[in-house]
């Protein structure tokens, strides 16, 4: 089992002071690179000379990925820094994916190579005229002797232009439909000339040095060794690929909101107006404190999906989709909170101070749309709303006692777990959610941990199993309005915006779940400071208020505590996260 808070340290040591010009990844040359719309060659180099690729290659094919907790917190680290680095890399990470999951072991060892040798991979998955709906890609691949001839656009494309190889999403039959699509590996350098031309790159809004272009297929044939699995198997290699993407892109959008907000620290600390800081100020303090919590419910939600991938893969569609709907939309709520607290200065990109919050905050939206929009994740929840509801509602005895076995191995980071097998994901869970199955019986804990607590600790702990129940008593009322809908409205309730607010809701009843779990399961791996109920109490409060927005449960004496804990990790150098990962800023 990877040490990975030591492994963390030594990226970050060898990546030096980020706000020290002579350093390998500076601030001050991350800004001037994202001024020019420059590919962060420089700062991918520096990098995989340290190993990071190693992280996403399979241990089986010489890399190190054996967990894929790893990767995840090391790109998180890097995109502290620079989110378009970071981007890049993971996108090679992800197009990796197609052939973990069903390549060839000849594929599997020459791609894991390939990417070791510095040699950049591409997703050609979307297209122009569809975006999301991927059953209805064009691109089309026709048998000839000895292969394929692959004809259409693949845009808009990460890595697309810089990419040695594009993995090409393509129809194989005339009907399309979920057996109708393949993925072929199209080398470049294997490509006769004329049959692979680049699509312009298009400038970007943040990430702005990221190549995001595309590429044109004019009767390019690749051989039939570059079928990745089996023909008609496209579809679904393609969504057991999105499932990791899902969860991997949250780690970016953490990151910013963690530069962001000791941007704002910073800040808040030094700037004295009407006689104090405005860190002082009752309501900029709160600001923060809730700031962070935010931060550490997408701590806890992504602990356990990015577990769940190993530990419970025939569940990742409801994890993955949970992550990908939840983390960004909450995280944007937190950066516009930030601006608020920052005030103009987070419109001023010229001081790096002020203009890497800036960065982080145009980069940031990469988070909301990339690997699968706000509808398409809420779709997948929608769909599967009606059984995970009445699970966590009946509470079998026997499956609920399983659920907590379950959870007590996903959010306790020291428990090790099965090497990753990405081909063992479920497109859909049969197995529903262990996490909000098992919330119930996580307030029961609570209850018992507040009754032989002392001192501020047994408030604290009551006020959380209070929290964490009326949370969960959301199920009940999600379930009966779930049924209500399908009653007044039948098979058009499956396309209704109503269900589609179920579903939102659902995901922030399981980042409560993880909230809670994360406390009762995972102390001894947790950041002293952060084993605190006040932390739980904060976090709990903020996903209440989004079904209550008036409420709250928390007072100055508690926002007080919360808002030492993050002085306390700022000051001391570690991330804003539950672990006690050490950062240089």
């Amino acid at each position: 089992m990877t040490d990975l808070i030591a492994l963390m340290a030594d990226l970050e040591e060898y990546l030096g002071d980020p706000w020290d010009a002579g350093a390998l990844m500076p601030y001050p040359r991350i800004l001037a690179a994202d001024e020019d719309q420059r590919y962060p060659h420089e700062f991918v180099d520096v990098l995989a000379s340290w190993g990071l690729y190693d992280w996403i290659v399979p241990a089986a094919n010489g890399g190190k990925a054996v967990n894929v907790e790893d990767g995840f917190n090391l790109y998180r680290l890097v995109g502290r820094r620079d989110p378009t680095s970071a981007t890049a890399m993971v996108l090679t990470s992800l197009s990796y994916m197609p052939v973990w999951i069903a390549g060839s072991p000849e594929q599997r060892q020459h791609f894991a190579d390939a990417i070791r040798g510095g040699r950049k991979l591409a997703w050609g998955l979307s297209e122009r005229r569809h975006g999301s709906d991927v059953l209805a890609n064009e691109t089309t691949a026709r048998r000839t002797d000895g292969g394929w001839l692959l004809n259409g656009e693949k845009w808009t494309i990460g890595n697309a232009t810089v990419a040695c190889t594009v993995m090409v999403h393509a129809r194989t039959s005339d009907k399309g439909g979920p057996g109708g699509y393949s993925i072929f590996a199209v080398e470049k350098d294997c490509v006769p000339p004329g049959q692979l031309a680049h699509l312009p790159d298009e400038p970007l809004h943040g990430l702005r040095g990221l190549d995001m272009s595309g590429v044109r297929l004019t009767d390019c044939f690749v051989p039939d060794s570059a079928l990745v699995g089996r023909a008609g198997q496209g579809l679904e290699i393609a969504l057991k690929s999105s499932q990791l993407a899902r969860i991997a892109i949250a780690s970016i959008a953490m990151a910013c909101v963690d530069t962001a907000l000791r941007s704002t620290l910073d800040f808040a600390g030094r700037r004295v107006i009407f006689g104090g800081t405005v860190a002082e100020v009752p309501y900029s303090r709160r600001q923060l404190a809730e700031s962070f919590a935010e931060l550490l419910i997408a701590d806890a939600l992504t602990t356990g999906a990015v577990r769940s991938l190993q530990l419970a893969p025939a569940q990742a569609s409801v994890w993955s989709s949970v992550v990908k709907y939840f983390v960004p939309t909450l995280l944007e709520e937190t950066l516009a909170r930030l601006t608020t607290v920052l005030g103009a200065r987070y419109y001023l990109r010229a001081h790096p101070r002020h203009g890497i919050f800036q960065k982080v905050l145009r980069d940031f939206a990469i988070s909301n749309f990339a690997d699968g929009n706000t509808v398409v994740n809420l779709k997948n929840i929608a769909l599967q709303l009606d059984g995970l509801l009445a699970g966590a509602v009946g509470q079998d005895p026997g499956e609920v006692a399983r659920a907590r076995a379950a959870v007590a191995d996903l959010f306790d980071p020291a428990r090790p777990m099965p090497p990753y097998e990405p081909a063992a994901q479920q497109l859909f869970s049969r197995a529903g959610d262990d996490s909000v199955l098992a919330l119930r019986s996580a307030v029961g804990e609570l209850r018992r941990a507040a009754e032989t607590a002392g001192g501020r600790d047994a408030a604290w702990l009551a006020g959380c199993a209070d929290t964490a129940g009326q949370l969960a008593d959301e199920v009940h009322r999600l379930a009966d309005e779930h049924a209500k809908l399908f009653a007044d409205q039948g098979r058009a309730a499956g396309q209704s915006a109503e269900l589609y607010d179920l579903a939102k809701q659902y995901s922030a009843v399981s980042a409560a779940a993880a909230c809670v779990h994360l406390h009762l399961h995972g102390r001894d791996s947790l950041t002293p400071a952060l084993r605190s109920p006040a932390v739980l109490l904060l976090c709990l409060e903020r996903l209440l208020r989004r079904f209550h927005a008036t409420r709250r449960v928390t007072g100055p004496d508690d926002i007080d505590t919360v808002a030492g804990v993050l002085a306390e990790a700022h000051r001391e150098g570690r991330l804003f996260s539950f672990r006690p990962y050490r950062v240089g800023w």
